[in-house]
């Protein structure tokens, strides 16, 4: 009875120890929850104005040194390389390591950077800090690391898959994006990474995450692969009102492509990192919205209840569409959101900015609910990001989607067979999926169209694709008000049944 009692002893001390270093997302809530009772205090900037001032040419010049990888030596399948602070990357970012019996700062050292070129004293930048980190994992060969996710900036992260590039970015919190009152961009000021075990297949990152009006702790597991994913737990604690509180966030670029092409002459027939907002509403219906590059800033919302998911996809993949070497438009990653429980009544609202150049990030989507919590109740969020170039396969057996959507000048073959212009717009839009595959080429396939005030129907169209072995739809709309918006929806129908998802389109104002 006494060993049995002292071995008791042996495990719940055992027990006790090994929680005593437990690490969680409870501790981070903890701090975040103490920010969040008191005033905002901003971050103050400890770099030199020869960094502060250095332009994005210099900035990049500094690369970590690849032979100091953290846990290099270690037997474990992920590495983690660091970013050095410059130009706006001005204030410093603490990372900390967990183990299973510690946490402790990871120290910043210029020795793990290679400057280039860029001139500096010594003294000035060895107590600086990191401005973000890097995680490597062998995804595309066994021996050799490579660069899964990017987190810089803010609450900015990125993450990529097997073959893929770097495209849009993900965001811990967006607030009052594209009100007049300007935007405020919440940043992860702390992380915390827990060292993975030599046969580990994620990586577990906590974030806190401080701004003038909100507070957040963060999980989020990472899990390298063909598509990349990412699992996110969060709880926010709001220290004031905000006007709009954007959850789940993606940033983005459209610059021109197929349904908005270049107003000058360009060998690339598109350039963007998404080509489109698609939608898995709660009542089960999928919205495709093709993106835009618009004269003024414009704002689309989506009402929906317990969302299913939603995403910005970049469903053009063969390269004749890009045509770029360099940048590779082709490999860049859609990103999908998929909630996890219920996220009750709220709208998905895309946000689309006016640029001229793809160096701007133009393009934001996020979640944001009707009702936020009393003062002082976090709001809990989970949810999953999948990076993928599989987006065929975030859809059905039953389903389809459009692949493509084509504008050009409306026209009207004469009976003389010339194209005469009637001052009109038309779009053509191809519909594929396993729906409509399966369909014999006489099936009676028709659409259901419905135009905004601004917009007359003065064409529609629906015929057969034997390319693609699905249906192409052709509109032709003429615009009221060239100073207005016209709203546009369609999809394709056999009877009384639904065969696709929604095309939900708009043309944007042209003044």
């Amino acid at each position: 009875m006494t060993k049995v009692r002292l071995l008791s002893a042996v495990v719940l001390m055992t027990m006790f120890s090994s929680s005593a270093w437990a690490f969680s997302i409870d501790d981070v809530a903890k701090q975040a929850k103490a920010l969040a009772d008191k005033g905002y205090e901003a971050p103050k900037s400890n770099l030199p104005s020869q960094f502060r001032d250095m332009k994005f040419a210099d900035y990049q010049q500094i690369q970590f040194n690849h032979d100091k990888a953290y846990w290099k030596n270690l037997n474990t399948p992920f590495k983690l390389e660091f970013y050095h602070q410059g130009m706006y990357f001005d204030t410093p970012v603490k990372i900390n390591e967990v183990t299973s019996t510690s946490v402790s700062e990871i120290k910043y050292s210029p020795d793990y950077f290679n400057f280039g070129n860029v001139k500096h004293d010594a003294e000035t930048v060895k107590n600086l800090g990191f401005a973000g980190f890097k995680v490597l994992y062998p995804i595309n060969k066994a021996d050799k690391s490579d660069e899964i996710m990017s987190v810089l900036g803010a609450s900015y992260f990125r993450l990529i898959g097997k073959g893929q590039v770097y495209g849009l970015s993900a965001r811990g919190l967006a607030i009052d994006t594209a009100l007049s009152s300007g935007e405020e961009f919440p940043r992860f000021r702390e992380f915390w990474i827990e060292r993975p075990n030599p046969d580990e297949k994620h990586l577990v990152i906590y974030a806190l995450l401080d701004s003038p009006r909100a507070t957040g702790a963060y999980r989020m597991d990472v899990y390298p692969g063909r598509e990349a994913s990412i699992d996110i737990q969060a709880k926010v604690y709001l220290r004031d009102k905000v006007g709009k509180l954007g959850l789940a966030p993606l940033t983005s670029m459209y610059l021109f492509g197929q349904n908005q092409p270049s107003s000058v002459v360009n060998y690339r027939p598109e350039l963007h990192d998404s080509d489109g907002l698609s939608i898995h509403a709660g009542n089960g219906e999928w919205i495709w919205r093709p993106l835009n590059n618009p004269k003024h800033l414009s704002i689309s919302t989506f009402t929906t209840e317990n969302p299913k998911g939603f995403g910005l996809l970049q469903r053009g993949r063969q390269f004749s569409r890009y045509e770029d070497l360099d940048n590779r438009y082709d490999l860049r990653p859609s990103a999908w959101v998929e909630p996890k429980g219920d996220w009750g009544k709220g709208k998905v609202e895309l946000v689309e900015i006016p640029t001229a150049d793809e160096t701007n990030d133009n393009i934001v989507a996020f979640w944001t609910p009707d009702q936020l919590p009393a003062a002082g109740q976090p709001i809990d969020l989970s949810y999953r990001i999948r990076f993928t170039r599989d987006e065929d396969k975030l859809h059905g057996a039953d389903s389809a989607w459009v692949a493509q959507t084509l504008r050009s000048t409306g026209d009207v073959t004469q009976s003389n067979l010339v194209r005469e212009q009637d001052g009109s717009i038309a779009y053509v839009i191809d519909f594929v999926g396993p729906a409509l595959k399966s369909l014999k080429a006489d099936t009676p396939v028709a659409s259901q169209v419905s135009i905004g005030d601004n917009g007359e129907l003065v064409a529609n169209n629906v015929r057969y694709n034997p390319v693609t072995k699905g249906w192409r739809l052709t509109l032709r709309v003429k615009v009221k008000d060239p100073k207005k918006p016209v709203e546009m929806r369609a999809s394709l129908v056999n009877g009384d049944k639904t065969l696709s998802e929604t095309w939900s389109n708009q043309l944007p104002a042209n003044e």
